[in-house]
C-alpha cells in the first residue's frame, strides 16, 4: 500500500505470500521501512540500542501477526502501530539506564552546576539516517527532527504526548491515523498533542544551526579541533555562547553557561592530557571521535563529542562514553603519532 492506504502493484500476492509462511515475501514487504522504523524507534527511546531492539521485536511481532492483518491500513502504518506501542512500552519500563559515577582517573570534575534531567541519551550516527520525506501535516523540519536538542526535549514529555507530536509533527500521520495507531480518540490526540508542543517550544532555541558543510559550521568545527587540540581555552571562550552547556549521559552532571563549561574543560586540559579528535556525524551535528594519547604513544578512544551550533557559537557540548564508538565506525584505538 502506497501513503494513502492504497495497495502498491504486487502488494497483495505479498501479503499472501507471507502468510502462507514465505519469509522472503515478508521481508520485501517490510524492508523498506526498518531504516525509517530505527529512526522513529530512536527519536522516542533517545537510544540506539533500544531502538535497534524495538525494530527487532516489530519486526517480530509483524510477522507473527500476519494473519491478523486486515489490510484496512497500509503496511508502513500498520508497522508504525506496532513499533509505537514496543515504544511506549519500553518507555513505561522500569529497566531504564541509570546514572554512572565519574569515572577519569586523576582527575576531579569541578562542581557542576546541576544534573541532567536525561540519562539514557545515545547519538545517532548520521549514516544511518533515513531520507523519509514525511507526510504534508508535518511541522518540524527534518533536521531538527533528529537533533540532539529535539530528542532530549522528547524524552521529558509523558509517552502519549511524545508518541502524538512525532507522529503528527514528525511524521505528518493525520490525526485519525495517529488516533488508530495508539488506540485512542482524535480528541486525545489533539489534546495531547497541544500539550507537548507548548512544552516544546519552551525548550527551542531562539538561534538555529548552520546548514550542515556550510562554510560557517566548517570554521566553528576547524576553531574548536583547534582549540581542544591544543588545550587553549582562549579560543575555547570565544567560540562558546553565553549559556553553552555541557552534559555527559549517562553521567549525571551538568554545566550551565559559559563559565562553567569551560572550568571543566580547563580542568581536563589542566590534567596534561593530550586528545586528538577524529570527525565523524551525529544527529545532523558536528561530532568526534576523542582520543587519549598514553605514554605509549597509542590513542585510546574514550568518547564522543556531539556540537550543538547557534550560528557561528557552540550552544551546547554533548559528551557520551566510548561505547558508542562502534556505531560511527571508529576503532578503539589510533596507533601512536609520528614524531
Amino acid at each position: 500500500m502506497d501513503g494513502d492506504g492504497r495497495m502498491t502493484v504486487g502488494e497483495p500476492e505479498l501479503v499472501g505470500r507471507a502468510r502462507a509462511g514465505d519469509g522472503a515475501a515478508f521481508r520485501t514487504l517490510t524492508e523498506p521501512y526498518r531504516r525509517e522504523l530505527q529512526v522513529h524507534c530512536y527519536r522516542m527511546l533517545g537510544s540506539l540500542h533500544d531502538a535497534e531492539d524495538a525494530v527487532q521485536e516489530t519486526l517480530l511481532s509483524a510477522w507473527r501477526g500476519l494473519p491478523g492483518y486486515d489490510g484496512r491500513a497500509a503496511i508502513r502504518t500498520w508497522l508504525y502501530r506496532i513499533a509505537t506501542n514496543r515504544c511506549l512500552d519500553a518507555l513505561r519500563s522500569t529497566r531504564r539506564r541509570r546514572a554512572r559515577e565519574w569515572d577519569v582517573p586523576g582527575v576531579e570534575p569541578p562542581e557542576p552546576t546541576g544534573r541532567i534531567e536525561v540519562r539514557w541519551l545515545e547519538p545517532y550516527p548520521d549514516a544511518l539516517l533515513d531520507a523519509t520525506v514525511p507526510g504534508p501535516e508535518a511541522r518540524v523540519e527534518q533536521t531538527e527532527a533528529v537533533s540532539l536538542a529535539f530528542v532530549t526535549a522528547l524524552q521529558l514529555l509523558p509517552p502519549r504526548q511524545l508518541a502524538a507530536l512525532v507522529l503528527r509533527d514528525v511524521l505528518g500521520f493525520p490525526a485519525r491515523d495517529t488516533a488508530d495507531i495508539l488506540d485512542t480518540t482524535v480528541e486525545s490526540v489533539k489534546s495531547a498533542l497541544k500539550r507537548a508542543r507548548a512544552a516544546l517550544r519552551r525548550r527551542r532555541p531562539a538561534d538555529g544551526p548552520p546548514h550542515a558543510g556550510s562554510p560557517v559550521e566548517n570554521a566553528v568545527v576547524a576553531r574548536f579541533v583547534h582549540a581542544y587540540e591544543s588545550a587553549d581555552v582562549d579560543t575555547l571562550v570565544g567560540l562558546l555562547t553565553d549559556d553553552a552547556f555541557l552534559s555527559m549521559p549517562p553521567l549525571p552532571l551538568a554545566y550551565a553557561g559559559r563559565d562553567a563549561v569551560v572550568r571543566f574543560c580547563a580542568t581536563m586540559f589542566g590534567a596534561g592530557r593530550h586528545l586528538d579528535l577524529v570527525p565523524t556525524r551525529a544527529n545532523g551535528q558536528p561530532a568526534f571521535g576523542v582520543y587519549l594519547r598514553a605514554p605509549t604513544g597509542v590513542r585510546r578512544g574514550t568518547g564522543l563529542f556531539v556540537l550543538t551550533l547557534a550560528g557561528d557559537r557552540i550552544s551546547a557540548l554533548t559528551r557520551f562514553d566510548h561505547t558508542v564508538l562502534p556505531a560511527f565506525a571508529l576503532p578503539p584505538s589510533l596507533p601512536p603519532t609520528r614524531p
